[in-house]
């Protein structure tokens, strides 16, 4: 039944072998974004080629994780909300084999934290577990996170007097203003700004013992990541983690654009394959040079972009998908949209394919996906828990 949501299987799992091999080249450790699949069948092609773990961005998530028996997590998130916390501070105590880290940007945020513990039953040092907390530095303007070294210093500070609290590393999300032309020196001074805090916070010997953490996430700038993550901050030895997420099915607009400027992958970076597409069949022709499309904001992404038509079929063809030249999305609704197209090209009954831009977008509107051959024979699905 149409619209349909589908997966490449060769793409998806050439981009899980290709982000494995650029982080093991990179020296560091790839724990995959899972927000952009919530799906237990990719998670574990993730986790068993190699992840270092699973990123989350909600508490929500890490429940989700851990009935999946998910180990290790990174919550790349302020945690604030007591219910959110006490689900944390509860599996903490309960395994001693979860391992878990989130993020803290205010002395206030870190107070609650120690709270939850109290309330677990951890409120002295030595007496069960701690909280594994990185830093978070920010962008002036822009998310969460401290803006300055001296305000990462400062919070380092109050942190480290927490007893039940550990300083384990600083993090930033250098994409937060990736769509901007600036993108990229904006997010190399975010990470030099990570470095710095860093280097700031290892000088007064705040951190616990134990791994020293430097992460920055995203899909669009692991370059960066890669060259300006140092290995070793004052002769201490550093795990470096990446957080990308749209890498596992990339997409064929705005990563594209950004990591494969021309078709070619920027220096650098891994070779990425689109994997992610929803068809659709034709409708209707109301005018001539326009077909409607039972594809709407319900099934595909449109927060960056709309879809980019790439294919389409013939009703009742023997022959494989032709390219969808000239064509273009002009406007969507929930389960519509309209496509410019050349006239008499496309039939009523015809199916047209979509690629996507941003994949997390699209995902969420599933329950499941098709996986596919290139010649688009399906071979399975991968399921969602949004």
């Amino acid at each position: 039944m149409l619209p349909a949501a589908v997966i490449r299987e060769a793409a998806l799992r050439h981009n899980i072998a290709e982000m494995q091999a650029f982080a093991q080249r990179s020296g560091a450790h790839l724990c995959p974004h899972g927000k952009t699949t919530m799906s237990p069948e990719i998670f574990r092609m993730q986790l068993e080629a190699g992840a270092w773990g699973i990123t989350a961005a909600t508490a929500h998530h890490v429940r989700i994780y851990r009935r999946l028996g998910v180990s290790r997590v990174f919550l790349t998130n302020i945690l604030a909300g007591r219910t959110d916390i006490d689900l944390i501070t509860q599996e903490i105590a309960a395994d001693p084999e979860f391992d878990f880290y989130c993020l803290v940007d205010s002395p206030e945020a870190a107070s609650l934290l120690a709270d939850g513990m109290a309330r677990a039953g951890m409120a002295r040092a030595g007496k069960g577990r701690r909280i594994n907390l990185l830093v978070e530095t920010g962008l002036t303007g822009a998310r969460t996170g401290v803006r300055s070294v001296e305000a990462a210093l400062a919070l380092a500070r109050q942190v480290a007097a927490l007893p039940t609290l550990a300083l384990r590393g600083v993090e930033t999300f250098e994409g937060v203003r990736q769509a901007v032309p600036d993108a990229r020196d904006l997010a190399g001074g975010m990470i030099d700004l990570a470095v710095a805090a860093v280097d700031a916070i290892a000088a007064e010997g705040l951190f616990a013992d134990g791994p020293l953490l430097l992460s920055a996430g995203g899909s669009a700038f692991l370059d960066l990541c890669a060259t300006r993550l140092p290995e070793e901050i004052g002769g201490r030895p550093v795990q470096r983690v990446i957080r990308p997420g749209c890498y596992v099915t990339h997409d064929s607009g705005f990563y594209e654009r950004t990591t494969r400027p021309g078709g070619k992958p920027y220096p650098g970076l891994p070779d990425l394959r689109h994997a992610l597409e929803v068809w659709g069949v034709v409708l209707s022709l109301p005018e001539p040079g326009r077909a409607i499309v039972g594809v709407g904001k319900r099934d595909a992404s449109f927060d960056i972009e709309p879809p980019i038509p790439l294919w389409y079929h013939s009703s009742g063809a023997t022959d494989p998908a032709q390219p969808a030249d000239g064509m273009m999305v002009t406007v969507m609704w929930d389960q519509h949209l309209a496509i410019d197209a050349p006239p008499d090209v496309l039939a009523i009954g015809d199916l047209v394919g979509f690629g996507i831009s941003h994949p997390c977008a699209t995902f969420d509107r599933w329950t499941a996906l098709l996986t596919v051959t290139d010649g688009y024979d399906v071979t399975g699905a991968v399921t969602t828990l949004f």
